[in-house]
């Protein structure tokens, strides 16, 4: 048998032949592959077109040639707009996650840390605006809202350009902490939008009811923060129909789902704004006096009435004795009730540590500088009855960059006679009146005063600068 040598095979004619056959092969299938692709996207294409026209052709066929088509849809969206209660009946005592009963069928945008909020039109609401029926101020039930798109708003609606503020406020706008919390969110909003956007009036709901003034303290801070007085929207009582509006932003869950971080920086726009639109210096009590010290300025903020002080005299005598062995110190007092906004923000910018029974006057602190301290007081009977509205100042003292130094709760008090924990005692210890422990009082004092010394020696010594404010934290 002969054997071919190995070169021979590699030489062989057969190896180019099979390559050639293969490719041959190859090819056949590709070409059989494209053909089939061709003729598959003629037959769908020729489909489509047929079924369906070019969307410019549609465009024209309903808004150039079928005006009278045109019109009759017009008037079917126009009636199709549906305005639901404000007021959500089914979730007054326990709202949905996410929701509340004020304008239930909507979610929030809300991204971590930040503000909740409704803005209109947006591409949640599919470009569609805000519209509100109703001005009634005893039962939100009976005031309505829908959304409609720009081009076919409801019959007999008045359609009114710019921005306006739509505040839900679940207690009222004259109290200064509540009224405050209702506000913190529209700020945080203006900051998100580099304080250029403000509003050109506003809507007030309590409970779904309208509103018609903010208390004189809240409305000056609110003009003070976006630069002119709010124009708070009355609407018409002779106009029954619906009002539109060309941009809404709205606020339903106060400050809530805002980080620490977020809401400080809205209290130093606010604190900076209200220094600007009252003269006073932005630099708060910065001062050094005579003997190279630092100047604090420990304010004894007083109330009338229920939880003021049995004994004012004595009460004003301890911290007074105390501040004067703290070389620097400059004691103040002043009563809550006869000050203007501006007297108030003057006396915050003074002081660094703050001296008052638990009411709304508190809601101030956050005018003081960062740092400065809240020594609080409170009647007998708050800590197990009053809920937690009494830790309110607790947090705008931390939301605001500020040190609440504790509270002092009076032992002492008007008798119940009830048990200690039945909620009727609180309709006795609200208006109850505050005692004194002297002891407790000077020690107490003691501490805080040596701590704020401390604090401000320091920041002498390191010549620390002023925090900017150019632009009041908007540039």
């Amino acid at each position: 048998m002969n054997t071919k040598s190995r070169s021979e095979i590699c030489r062989s004619p057969q190896k180019p032949l099979l390559i050639k056959h293969n490719h041959r092969f190859y090819s056949l299938k590709l070409s059989i592959f494209v053909l089939i692709t061709f003729v598959l996207f003629i037959f769908f294409h020729t489909r489509f077109n047929l079924q369906t026209p070019p969307s410019w052709q549609w465009q024209s066929s309903i808004f150039n040639t079928n005006t009278k088509d045109l019109n009759s849809l017009l008037h079917k969206l126009r009636h199709s707009v549906t305005f639901v209660p404000l007021k959500d009946l089914r979730y007054t005592k326990e709202a949905l996650q996410g929701h509340t009963w004020f304008m239930s069928y909507f979610y929030d945008t809300h991204q971590d840390g930040e503000v909740q909020y409704q803005q209109f039109p947006s591409q949640s609401s599919l470009g569609r605006v805000l519209c509100l029926k109703g001005h009634d101020t005893h039962d939100g039930s009976w005031n309505y809202y829908a959304l409609a798109w720009p081009e076919a708003l409801p019959y007999n609606t008045t359609f009114v350009k710019g921005l306006t503020f739509v505040s839900y406020n679940h207690y009222d706008y004259g109290n200064l902490w509540h009224g405050l919390s209702a506000m913190v969110p529209f700020v945080a909003w203006h900051k998100m939008n580099n304080c250029s956007l403000v509003p050109s009036r506003w809507v007030l709901y309590h409970w779904g009811e309208l509103r018609f003034k903010m208390g004189p303290w809240l409305e000056a801070l609110m003009d003070a923060t976006f630069d002119g007085p709010p124009n708070i929207e009355r609407f018409d009582d002779k106009n029954e129909g619906p009002v539109c509006f060309e941009e809404a932003v709205v606020m339903r869950h106060n400050e809530g789902g805002m980080s620490r971080e977020r809401r400080m920086e809205v209290f130093d726009i606010m604190r900076c704004k209200a220094r600007m639109y009252c003269n006073v210096s932005l630099k708060g009590n910065k001062e050094i006096n005579d003997k190279v010290l630092p100047v604090i300025g420990m304010t004894l903020f007083l109330r009338t009435g229920p939880r003021s002080f049995k004994n004012e005299t004595i009460v004003t005598d301890i911290f007074q004795r105390e501040c004067a062995k703290v070389q620097g110190c400059q004691f103040m007092i002043a009563y809550s009730n006869n000050l203007t906004f501006c007297d108030q923000v003057k006396l915050m910018s003074m002081t660094d540590i703050l001296i008052s029974p638990h009411g709304a006057q508190l809601t101030n602190l956050f005018l003081m500088e960062r740092n400065s301290s809240v020594m609080e007081f409170f009647p007998k009977g708050w800590l197990k009855l009053a809920g937690v509205g009494q830790y309110v100042y607790h947090w705008i003292a931390k939301w605001s960059g500020m040190k609440h130094q504790g509270s002092w709760r009076d032992p002492s008090g008007d008798h119940c006679p009830y048990s200690e924990d039945d909620r009727r005692c609180m309709s006795i210890y609200k208006n109850a009146r505050i005692g004194h422990n002297e002891t407790h009082f000077e020690e107490w004092a003691r501490n805080v005063l040596n701590e704020v010394k401390t604090r401000k020696m320091e920041e002498a010594l390191k010549k620390s600068t002023t925090p900017s404010y150019i632009g009041c934290g908007c540039s």
